[in-house]
């Protein structure tokens, strides 16, 4: 038997991975809205010889923020500069990054809203007159250097475009929203991928990988994934070639992943709060210290969803579950129980 080269194999996974993710807005499934307005924009730069606008793409997690703004480099022949909010902390870090820009290059900063404020501030003016000022010395001695920077497009990405401050969000040219995707669009996001696996998947099973994938291709692409390691493990399905929806239910029900796309966590949220709190109201922080993990988790990747589906209820007192979670749940709803139009 040969022996397998484990740097062959990374690069060959490596080499999929990329694969997965569209290298143009042609090829990039859904957002028809968005990506209308992204070419638009990026035609009309590209006609008039100048670095494209400043862009914010705001949306949840997951839905193409990053593929995005790699397209939008790709797209104006531009190199890619990558960095994150939270590895900028100080004014000092914004300023090596703009500073060594070359002319034209896309900067995309993701999670643009975790930036330091003394960052943010730099940022204003360098998006706006391509410069910054740097002070040199403390106290009365301190002084400003002007430094001016090569023409350059941002491209910021945020999950909570609401903690953006309104001097910065203001100096983006463009703010695309990114939304859900239905079931449709997941499965073309579902076939392509599919196709580049090298997984024969019938229309059934891609709709049903599509159903319990949160409206989001992210999510898609991993549990297809994981299904594609179930069938080299334990085979395609009843005829041998193509995987079939018993073979997908068989390798989502291994990861606790069920017909709607609920996790374990997403079960254990809902059943504390019907179980132990009687459906609500509860409080954030107790839900979550009973749960055992941390409130923004269950904040930011547990509440939107079971929100969104109509499983979970916000009030001004607390989180209440709603008739469709119990059913969902198989269980009894007390005559007492609270609705969001009680509260």
């Amino acid at each position: 038997m040969a022996e397998l080269d484990p740097q062959a194999l990374d690069e060959t996974e490596l080499a999929i991975e990329g694969a997965l993710r569209p290298a143009s807005l042609a090829e990039f499934i859904g957002q028809q809205k968005v990506r209308g307005q992204l070419q638009l924009l990026l035609d009309a730069a590209r006609i008039q010889q100048r670095p494209a606008d400043h862009i914010l793409l705001a949306g949840p997690p997951g839905l193409g923020k990053t593929t995005l703004a790699m397209i939008v480099a790709h797209e104006s022949d531009r190199p890619l500069r990558m960095s994150s909010g939270p590895a900028i902390q100080h004014a000092g870090d914004l300023a090596a990054l703009l500073s060594s820009l070359t002319s034209g290059e896309v900067l995309f900063i993701d999670e643009v809203h975790r930036m330091a404020r003394s960052a943010e501030e730099m940022l204003y003016l360098a998006m706006e007159d391509f410069r910054i000022d740097i002070m040199v010395g403390k106290g009365a001695g301190a002084t400003s250097i002007p430094l001016d920077l090569a023409p350059f497009t941002l491209v910021g990405a945020t999950t909570r475009s609401g903690l953006l401050p309104n001097p910065l969000r203001d100096r983006f040219g463009f703010t695309a929203h990114l939304e859900y995707y239905d079931a449709d669009e997941l499965e073309q996001v579902i076939r392509r991928s599919a196709a580049m696996l090298e997984i024969d998947l019938p229309q059934p099973a891609r709709a049903e990988i599509a159903r319990r994938s949160r409206g989001t291709p992210r999510i898609a692409n991993r549990l297809l994934r994981r299904v594609r390691d179930y069938v080299i493990v334990h085979g395609s399905g009843t005829d041998g070639t193509a995987v079939d929806t018993a073979v997908v239910d068989a390798a989502l029900d291994l990861y606790d992943v069920d017909a709607i796309g609920l996790d374990r966590l997403d079960r254990a949220v809902l059943d504390v709060l019907i179980r132990r709190f009687g459906g609500g109201p509860v409080g954030l922080n107790t839900l979550a210290v009973t749960v055992g993990e941390e409130a923004e988790t269950i904040e930011s990747v547990v509440e939107p969803y079971l929100v969104r589906i109509g499983f979970m209820g916000r009030t001004p007192r607390g989180r209440i579950a709603t008739p469709e979670a119990y059913a969902h749940l198989r269980l009894p709803r007390p005559d007492g129980a609270l609705n969001l139009d009680d509260l």
